[in-house]
């Protein structure tokens, strides 16, 4: 275990730690190398080995471990053979097993094994009552592991992602989703429904756009009252860019008056302050700075850039000096990853690069290379983003690990990704 321990030391660095540097390289020979196997007299190999793949794709996604499926077939009640495990450079041992429960879920047994210590280190049992819901079960167990060896966090696994997808013309669904949106499921449908934004960290409600009347609407949503609850209508577009932690505060871009500007609005005394004024497009505010001041898309340099300002300040402040065409950012503490147009093709796609800056330096990092990739997220703990990515004519969820310089796809089987949030 010490071994184990040295190592996640060794790689928890904190990307925000240093502006001036943000070079953080990962060796992947240094991480502990973790077997997974499927228990002989599990009652259901199709899901187990579906929960299996997605544990091990978990793990390689959280940047921790070297993950693979182990050969190894053995009873649930047995132990590995710990010395030839050891010969092969295999630190950990993951054996599962799962059971149907009588109301249609399933419990996942787990046992992991230290090949160091040659022992049993953690037994688990974790349940679904939906048998549907099994990618939840698997990350809860990739949490779980990495939560016993002290890696930094990956909680962000079992949160749901929701987003809207286009079908047709005018149509477009609003759905909730695992990150690999291998579970999905369709909440709001018929119409155009888009721009879906959580309304909490409990992730019970959620905000999104309608034009499905003759105004579009901002509306909000509870997932498991079905409560309806209608916030605004606007000429043009009314959309909820970003929600404060504690969900008191709405950002809303709104066009009452022709051109669209932000909005500051509170969900207690519904009030709406109006936070820029300018005869343009002002677009997708953002908090940043313990909400102190936003940031936002604007066209006042005739060309969609990234600009701050303080809430209850006047002065407009230009954050980004690249490209010609930034079009949609989020934020974290005092970071902004944003979506910059690289090319300029008029009979083809063009590139968008996601870049990573600071609100507090000159700091800037690229964090993608190719493809159209818009739209992007930050996770709860700052530590990953998730954005949208086109190309080649399909259209992927992407999450990008920035502190191990790592990003993975996960593709829509069909349709074409609107909007997303997690």
């Amino acid at each position: 275990m010490k071994k184990i321990f040295l190592v996640f030391i060794l790689i928890c660095t904190n990307l925000f730690a240093v502006d001036a540097t943000m070079e953080i390289i990962k060796k992947s020979d240094n991480l502990p190398k973790i077997e997974i196997a499927v228990a002989s007299d599990t009652k259901n190999f199709e899901y187990a080995n579906k929960i299996r793949n997605m544990i091990v794709k978990d793990l390689l996604v959280s940047g921790h471990f070297q993950s693979s499926n182990s050969k190894e077939n053995f009873a649930f009640s047995k132990n590995p053979n710990m010395l030839g495990l050891k010969n092969r450079g295999v630190d950990l041992f993951l054996n599962l097993t799962i059971k149907e429960s009588s109301f249609g879920g399933l419990n996942l047994n787990i046992k992991l094994f230290d090949n160091n210590i040659m022992g049993l280190i953690l037994e688990k049992t974790i349940s679904s009552s939906q048998l549907d819901r099994y990618p939840f079960v698997a990350h809860r167990a990739s949490i779980a592991i990495n939560k016993y060896l002290n890696a930094p966090p990956i909680d962000w696994m079992d949160k749901f992602v929701i987003f809207s997808v286009y079908k047709e013309a005018k149509k477009a669904d609003i759905v909730i989703a695992d990150y690999t949106l291998t579970f999905q499921k369709t909440i709001i449908s018929g119409g155009l429904n888009i721009f879906p934004k959580w309304a909490n960290s409990k992730q019970d409600s959620f905000y999104y756009t309608t034009y499905n009347g003759f105004l579009p609407e901002l509306i909000k949503y509870n997932l498991y009252t079905r409560k309806v609850e209608k916030i605004m209508k606007s000429q043009g577009m009314v959309v909820c860019s970003d929600v404060n932690k504690d969900g008191s505060k709405l950002l809303i871009t709104a066009s009452p008056e022709g051109q669209p500007d932000i909005y500051l609005y509170e969900t207690k005394n519904k009030r709406k302050v109006k936070l820029t004024s300018y005869k343009g497009i002002d677009v997708g505010a953002h908090f940043v700075e313990n909400d102190s001041k936003i940031v936002f898309v604007s066209d006042r340099l005739k060309s969609p850039n990234i600009f701050a300002k303080k809430i209850n300040g006047r002065g407009v402040e230009r954050l980004v000096y690249h490209g010609s065409n930034n079009s949609s950012a989020t934020t974290y503490d005092n970071y902004v990853v944003y979506s910059s147009r690289e090319s300029n093709n008029e009979f083809s796609y063009n590139t968008f690069n996601l870049y990573l800056i600071s609100t507090k330096s000159d700091f800037i990092r690229r964090l993608t290379t190719n493809g159209v990739n818009q739209f992007p997220k930050f996770s709860s703990d700052g530590e990953s983003v998730l954005f949208i990515k086109n190309y080649n004519g399909k259209s992927s969820v992407g999450v990008i690990r920035l502190n191990y310089n790592k990003s993975f796809l996960f593709p829509l089987v069909s349709g074409k990704l609107q909007s997303i949030d997690w």
